[in-house]
């Protein structure tokens, strides 16, 4: 299981320097409130116009933060301060020929002047916000990563079209799922996901998404009350790694993204005109 990190961290830059010195490796989930976080993508630049094209044509699985030049490591529109993409995530996956090679804790060893960063918006920046209005997280309580599910009713548009969508879940509790829905569909998240893609129990029917939610695909299952509770499922970034690795599989290269959970925290707020 990846544990989150029992500290919580309230400032960007002081939880990247901790990172950068190997001093936080956890997932990302409950750390600096208010912060848009970001899923993180890095392709060759013989394969990256292809990946842009996905994102643009699936735009609620795979909004667009900020797209760096080839050879940039350092993030302007997301940043306030000095970020390398390279260093300041808690952990990462590297790809070849779309089979995963090692997961590292920098990739300065994999890097090279012809990669392209992708950085897309993450549903963990919406979840202070859910907090705040008095719903619970229960993945941030029980100190776990999120779960997340393959939907293999929903297939993705573009260049990758058989890239099955990927959720990310979250237990609501029924009084909650319509205040759930008009928090995160607020103008201010539309770049970390918006509203969810569905709230309900038919989730096989509607999603196709395993029948049994303690069988996660990526992350950590959560208990849900059936009495009390209803999962809503939101659309995730990881949808973005599966097209990478695809994108790799197809170009024989090398893809290197964030491991499922472990993000890249930005100096953008949830309400910066950034994401408008």
């Amino acid at each position: 299981m990846n544990q989150t990190s029992t500290k919580i961290y309230q400032n960007p830059v002081e939880l990247r320097r901790d990172i950068r010195l190997g001093q936080f490796t956890s997932t990302t989930s409950s750390q600096c409130p208010g912060y848009i976080q970001a899923n993180m993508v890095i392709l060759p630049k013989t394969i990256a116009n292809e990946f842009l094209q996905f994102c643009q044509l699936n735009p609620r699985a795979c909004p667009l933060l900020e797209v760096l030049p080839p050879g940039s490591y350092a993030p302007t529109q997301v940043a306030k301060t000095d970020v390398d993409i390279r260093t300041d995530l808690p952990k990462y996956r590297v790809y070849r020929n779309g089979e995963l090679i090692t997961e590292v804790s920098d990739i300065k060893d994999y890097w090279n002047d012809n990669m392209v960063t992708f950085l897309l918006g993450c549903s963990f920046s919406f979840e202070n916000a859910l907090q705040q209005h008095g719903i619970r997280i229960k993945n941030i309580d029980q100190n776990k990563n999120v779960a997340m599910y393959k939907c293999s009713k929903i297939k993705c548009k573009g260049p990758f079209e058989n890239v099955t969508l990927i959720v990310s879940m979250r237990p609501i509790r029924n009084d909650q799922v319509n205040l759930a829905e008009q928090i995160t569909g607020e103008q201010r998240f539309e770049k970390t996901h918006g509203k969810p893609l569905y709230c309900g129990y038919d989730y096989m029917e509607k999603l196709g998404v395993n029948q049994d939610l303690n069988q996660v695909d990526f992350g950590d299952s959560v208990e849900i009350d059936q009495g009390t509770e209803t999962p809503c499922f939101w659309y995730c970034g990881v949808t973005g790694i599966m097209a990478a690795i695809e994108a790799s599989k197809i170009a024989q290269e090398i893809c290197i993204t964030h491991s499922p959970g472990h993000m890249l925290v930005t100096d953008v707020k949830d309400n910066d005109e950034v994401l408008q």
